[in-house]
């Protein structure tokens, strides 16, 4: 989902709600494991014309949020209210954001099955081909690799070929005035995307574009690489140096940025993102090991003293590990036993894209894929 995203704040989001994120400033609002997969779906389908929408011009909860925002901007009251009054409230989006429904087992093979597979590995070796010079730069310039990179993009938009049909001031003021109160994080969200909503118009303002120009995900999420607005002005960057930022249109910006985004929340570079991990059959203290979440927490001999083997280099880690534990549906409806890595600082930098631990293998296993590919003896150079 960008959650830069992001896919970035769903829940996105939101397994989008790409930036992702999600959201924390993560560029989505982050989503939710399970939702990754509908929300890309959703943003592959043009929007379709909505029979119930309606516009929030005249709107009492409209024009009160416009004056916050005119006020606190110093903006013109007229201009923003016209805008957000322009705004539609679009129902489609209200469904999407809904949490999964209770009793719907995560998959890791099944979701690793959509984004790493021959029709995504081809189109990134593409992408990598292209851009060569300006993925070696931007790994140069920001120490971030460019399979990552190439991950990120490729999970996120397939490469450009999918960022979003939704009239982006819509579902954002959609989500800003009509967040579905059945959501358990209903009012934190609402508010996440009322400042996205605020920063739109903002870009739209240093940008010359007009506001209800801006195409992306139902949650807000735009470009090649799924900013939300909040981490497009924060991270984006001109790698071009056309003198504008474009992530809709210029592949090297969207590249330099993403590298951006990465720096910026603490990749290191050299460092691996995970590592094989071995549980033992007794005597594994899951509790200990997974309550921290994907948060790395314990270094390699208190890892390993929980019940959590590795061999070397990862037993000689320097870092923190975290236990990252990845379902494969539910074992007692013919699901297989969940899979685990040993999660290192940088895994966790890439959850910061997108608050989930199945993006986030899923973007780093595809960009490995994709770099096997550009080196292996049948490539194309």
């Amino acid at each position: 989902m960008g959650r830069a995203c992001g896919l970035a704040a769903l829940g996105l989001a939101l397994l989008a709600v790409s930036p992702a994120a999600s959201a924390s400033d993560s560029q989505a609002a982050p989503t939710p494991d399970l939702v990754l997969a509908s929300a890309q779906k959703a943003r592959r389908a043009p929007a379709k014309a909505e029979q119930d929408t309606r516009r929030y011009a005249g709107q009492a909860a409209a024009q009160a949020l416009a004056a916050e925002i005119a006020q606190r901007r110093g903006w013109e009251q007229d201009w923003v209210e016209h805008w957000i009054g322009q705004a539609q409230q679009l129902p489609s989006v209200m469904r999407l954001i809904a949490p999964a429904q209770p009793g719907m087992a995560k998959n890791w093979a099944a979701y690793r099955a959509r984004f790493v597979e021959p029709v995504r590995i081809e189109a990134g070796l593409r992408f990598w081909q292209a851009q060569r010079e300006t993925l070696a730069r931007a790994e140069a310039s920001y120490g971030v690799p460019a399979w990552l990179i190439v991950g990120i993009i490729g999970v996120e938009t397939l490469y450009g070929r999918h960022t979003g049909n939704y009239r982006v001031l819509d579902a954002l003021a959609t989500l800003s005035l009509d967040f579905p109160d059945s959501h358990p994080r209903a009012a934190e969200r609402q508010a996440y995307f009322r400042g996205e909503l605020e920063t739109l118009l903002q870009l739209s303002r240093e940008q010359g574009v007009s506001p209800d120009a801006w195409r992306g995900s139902y949650a807000g999420a735009m470009g090649l690489p799924q900013f939300m607005p909040s981490s497009w002005t924060r991270y984006a960057v001109d790698f071009d140096g056309d003198g504008r930022i474009d992530l809709r249109n210029s592949a090297a910006d969207a590249i330099g940025s993403v590298a951006n985004y990465m720096q910026q929340h603490g990749w290191q570079s050299g460092m691996p993102t995970h590592y094989p991990v071995r549980l033992e059959a007794s005597g594994t203290d899951l509790a200990t090991l997974l309550a921290p979440d994907i948060k790395p927490s314990f270094d390699a001999a208190r890892f390993q003293a929980l019940g959590a083997k590795l061999a070397p280099p990862a037993s000689e880690h320097a870092g923190p590990l975290a236990l990252v534990e990845l379902r494969n549906g539910d074992p007692l409806q013919g699901g297989s036993p969940p899979s685990h890595v040993a999660g290192t600082e940088n895994f966790y930098v890439v959850t910061r894209y997108n608050w989930s631990s199945y993006y986030a293998l899923a973007v780093i296993e595809l960009g490995q894929a994709v770099q096997a590919a550009l080196d292996g003896p049948s490539a194309t150079r």
